[in-house]
């Protein structure tokens, strides 16, 4: 369906529709009341991820945290699969151990 914008009048005659559409495809549907923006109609995934983008973002320290992680990318600073499962594996050992 692709719809962007809806006037309210409309939205509610088509709600199921919108909805199904929005909930298939993560489209974003703004509603218009007397021709400006009211709402906006979305899924629930997207706005559990915009909430978390949010919450990471208003964190202090999380972008800079980020961004280091992004550098460490980028210098091949990373861990295979094996390594990880093996400090898990000694971790685990040392915690059932104390």
């Amino acid at each position: 369906m692709a719809i962007d914008e809806i006037p309210l009048a409309d939205a509610r005659n088509r709600l199921s529709e919108l909805v199904a559409d929005v909930e298939n495809t993560h489209a974003r549907v703004t509603v218009t009341k007397h021709g400006h923006p009211a709402a906006v109609l979305i899924s629930p995934d997207d706005l559990a991820s915009l909430e978390e983008t949010l919450d990471i973002l208003s964190t202090p320290g999380a972008l800079e945290e980020i961004r280091e992680a992004e550098r460490e990318i980028a210098r091949g600073e990373t861990f295979d699969e094996s390594t990880i499962r093996a400090d898990l594996a000694r971790r685990a050992r040392h915690a059932d151990s104390a």
